[in-house]
């Protein structure tokens, strides 16, 4: 009868604090970054072997790969992860990125969920490798949508 038991509560002191790890690149990691996400195996795997494993476990979590996912939320990235949920319409994410003022992250979610005002934003506001990676987080998080709406394909995710 255990089978639809229902998990002990998580208490807050059983929640590990992991300090937020700095995201801060170059345009040239910002770009590479955004070829990886749009499925160039070579410039992942680059990416790897240089030291931004949370860059391929953002493009993987992107993907909807929870490993990755849990894997950025392990080690300090949970700000990246806040920023892919929220990207996803999760608006208790996008809140979170507002109220802790990661407003480049916040902007670059609300573009990949179309709102005008963030792409305005981003195009007075930031460096254009961060548009290009915006469009192309956007151009894969609507081919999931796609598919996961298409019934011939539901269920295969990119």
């Amino acid at each position: 009868m255990g089978l639809f038991r229902r998990k002990k509560k998580t208490e807050a002191s059983d929640i590990e604090k992991v300090a937020l790890k700095p995201i801060d690149y170059e345009p040239k990691i910002i770009l590479a970054w955004a070829e990886a996400v749009g499925g160039n195996e070579e410039i992942l795997l680059w990416l790897k072997n240089n030291g931004y494993e949370e860059l391929v476990m953002a493009s993987y979590a992107i993907r909807l790969k929870n490993e990755a996912r849990d894997w950025l939320m392990k080690n300090g990235y949970a700000h990246l992860m806040a920023f892919i949920h929220a990207a996803e319409g999760n608006e208790q994410a996008q809140n979170w990125l507002e109220r802790n003022q990661f407003d480049l992250l916040y902007h670059m979610a609300m573009a990949v969920e179309n709102d005008a005002e963030s792409w305005k934003w981003i195009a007075e506001n930031a460096t254009p490798d961060i548009h290009i990676l915006t469009r192309a987080i956007k151009k894969v998080k609507d081919a999931i949508e796609e598919n996961h709406n298409d019934i011939h394909s539901m269920g295969k995710d990119l």
